[in-house]
């Protein structure tokens, strides 16, 4: 199997074809813990999300702001596995929504490669995002990747040259994530004027290539508003840390967390359907 059947790129299509940008909504495996995660990502689904991250755990999580951190940690301390990350990619799969993973590379090194292609993909997983790795520093994940049908998403960023642009368009399979805020991680209160320039250079690189693959940007957002701005253009909006902040907010209540996580979801989904 060379092209992925469960991929990003229906959710993509899919939005475009009802004219707005998709939605994509990150939580780690664990959080709060293994089957609070899992109802709080369906929770998610059924509220309006087209695509789902499922964040793996690490514990050296160099990218990621306080907020990821601190949910990251809290998975780990209750002992969440690779296993467990794999468990909540079937759960949530099985709703019809293409759910990808977003990991750190060495937990997958240590895993291994194909292993981990091959077990991602049985567990209808439709691919992979890598942060801390870019196409030209990655000889074994294309090859496991097309093996075993999996989008392939890396990231694109300000800083990042034309070339360097063209080089990880060309290596991506389902969309390109677009980190439009230098730094890490984390919800703001205003979005960035970065975001249009490099979604319009990534963009150019995409049609110098023939191919169609979707911009998702991720930078912050953080209600619906954010989201609206957002989806004028790019093809997807990515929201991770408020939605953990949604269950943050409520360490000892889940159903309150599940809630305000439903109401947030809403909003955004309104927002990327209102530009």
């Amino acid at each position: 199997m060379t092209e992925s059947t469960r991929g990003t790129s229906t959710a993509f299509e899919k939005a475009r074809a009802d004219g707005r940008a998709a939605l994509a909504g990150y939580l780690p495996a664990g959080f709060p813990d293994v089957g609070g995660g899992i109802d709080a990502l369906r929770a998610m689904v059924e509220a309006g999300c087209d695509v789902i991250e499922v964040g793996l755990p690490y514990s050296d999580p160099v990218m990621d702001g306080p907020t990821i951190q601190a949910a990251a940690q809290q998975a780990l301390d209750r002992g969440v596995r690779t296993t467990d990350v794999l468990r909540t990619v079937e759960a949530v799969a099985a709703t019809g929504t293409p759910t990808v993973v977003m990991t750190y590379w060495n937990p997958v090194e240590r895993y291994g490669v194909d292993r981990f292609a091959r077990d991602l993909a049985a567990a209808g997983g439709a691919g992979l995002i890598t942060p801390d790795v870019t196409p030209d520093a990655d000889p074994l994940w294309p090859a496991a990747a097309d093996a075993h049908g999996l989008d392939k998403v890396y990231l694109v960023a300000p800083s990042s040259t034309d070339e360097r642009i063209a080089m990880t368009t060309a290596a991506c399979r389902g969309f390109v994530y677009a980190t439009a805020v230098m730094g890490v991680t984390g919800a703001r209160a205003t979005t960035s004027e970065l975001a249009g320039p490099l979604v319009a250079r990534t963009k150019a690189a995409i049609a110098r290539q023939h191919h169609d693959l979707a911009v998702g940007v991720g930078l912050g957002v953080s209600n619906g508003d954010q989201a609206a701005e957002v989806a004028s253009y790019a093809d997807g909006v990515i929201v991770g840390s408020a939605f953990v902040r949604a269950l943050l907010d409520h360490p000892d209540d889940l159903a309150a967390g599940l809630r305000a996580l439903t109401t947030l979801t809403e909003d955004l989904a309104e927002g990327v359907r209102r530009a």
